[in-house]
């Protein structure tokens, strides 16, 4: 019959749909969660504040496009900066920085450290450093905290 093989389709449909919006929202669920978590775990950890130096910073453009009813195009570009510190014991640690941060950090700036966790806090750098390079003198010890 001309109508029995149209209901498969909705068959198919009531199966597999449901099974699919379980996925898509367990995705979802998983992520806020693991975001939760993170931040949990970031919350109970202690600030420390650690001499370190600035040793790379980069950034991460993301740019979205939009098409509009109208057959315009609008797109949205999204910077994230980063910066990587080495502490005194060798470790490395990269953490996401706002703008105003990132522009008046320079690659070789020593410091002072302060996060939580995956958190960063702030980067105090070390004026001393800074007058002495300025001034012309001698101190080139880069190793040196």
């Amino acid at each position: 019959m001309p109508g029995e093989s149209s209901f498969w389709m909705f068959d198919f449909f009531g199966t597999v749909m449901p099974i699919f919006f379980i996925v898509v929202i367990g995705i979802i669920v998983v992520s806020a969660g693991r975001g939760l978590l993170q931040w949990g775990r970031n919350n109970k950890q202690p600030v420390l504040t650690v001499d370190s130096r600035i040793v790379s910073k980069r950034t991460e453009i993301k740019q979205h496009h939009h098409h509009e009813p109208n057959d315009h195009m609008s797109s949205h570009t999204n910077t994230t900066y980063y910066i990587t510190f080495e502490v005194e014991s060798g470790d490395r640690m990269e953490f996401p920085v706002n703008g105003k941060q990132f522009g008046l950090c320079a690659e070789g700036d020593f410091g002072r450290l302060t996060f939580q966790g995956t958190r960063f806090k702030g980067f105090e750098r070390n004026i001393r450093f800074a007058r002495e390079a300025q001034s012309g003198s001698d101190y080139r010890d880069y190793e040196r905290f």
